[in-house]
């Protein structure tokens, strides 16, 4: 009995002698469970925050036949362009589809020239053409897009060829009759006739021009999809 009441008042001694050892236990347990238990709940709320950062955004067709009001950058025309040159412009005004903006004012569109072919001396008008084919989509680089080819063609220059014949024949007429009668009359009017024929057949015809801040309808001739902000 005596050994007994020894050995437990042995024990609350060592017990008391040592009162930061059960409680340091309990503190390294509850520091271990800290970090846990802040990781969990910083987890749900990061992941939150990425979902609400990334953009949400939704794909609209422009469908074939919708007009891109352009204003072209580039100055092209029958004598300053070459086939395959880049020609480049903005979009003057936003793009909407039901109400919706898929494309903003001043979106780039690039292509190039189709065909520049100068007058000729005898016959023939000055042509330029081109064609866009990139557009520039915001946020997502660029977008191919097919559209129908843009002309320009030089006005007719006969009745200024004609007049620029008859005019010297007229006037050779009339030296002519001064100078010989009737008989040198006709000989002006076909010498003044050849003068005028030959200045016509010595200059080209009239050249077209595009110029830069040109206002251009460039139509889709094929559906094209844009990712917008939803």
């Amino acid at each position: 009995m005596k050994r007994m009441i020894a050995f437990a008042a042995l024990t609350l001694s060592v017990a008391c002698a040592n009162p930061s050892a059960s409680s340091g236990s309990a503190a390294a347990a509850g520091s271990k469970l800290a970090p846990a238990a802040s990781e969990a709940s910083a987890g749900p709320s990061a992941a939150a925050s990425e979902r609400a950062v990334a953009p949400v955004t939704r794909e609209v067709t422009l469908p074939a036949g919708t007009v891109l009001p352009v204003d072209l950058e580039t100055p092209v025309g029958s004598d300053i362009s070459h086939v395959e040159e880049s020609v480049h412009g903005r979009l003057r005004r936003a793009v909407t589809v039901n109400g919706v903006e898929v494309l903003p004012a001043g979106t780039a569109v690039s292509g190039h020239v189709t065909s520049a072919q100068r007058p000729g001396r005898v016959k023939g008008r000055g042509t330029v053409a081109m064609r866009f084919t990139e557009l520039d989509t915001p946020g997502a680089g660029t977008t191919r897009i097919s559209t129908a080819t843009i002309s320009r063609i030089a006005p007719a220059t006969k009745k200024q060829d004609t007049i620029k014949i008859l005019a010297p024949a007229a006037g050779g007429a009339v030296i002519g009759r001064i100078v010989g009668g009737k008989s040198g009359a006709a000989k002006g009017a076909v010498i003044g006739g050849a003068a005028g024929t030959g200045y016509v057949l010595s200059t080209r015809g009239k050249e077209v021009r595009v110029g830069k801040g040109a206002d251009l309808s460039v139509k889709l001739t094929a559906p094209v999809t844009v990712r917008v902000p939803s």
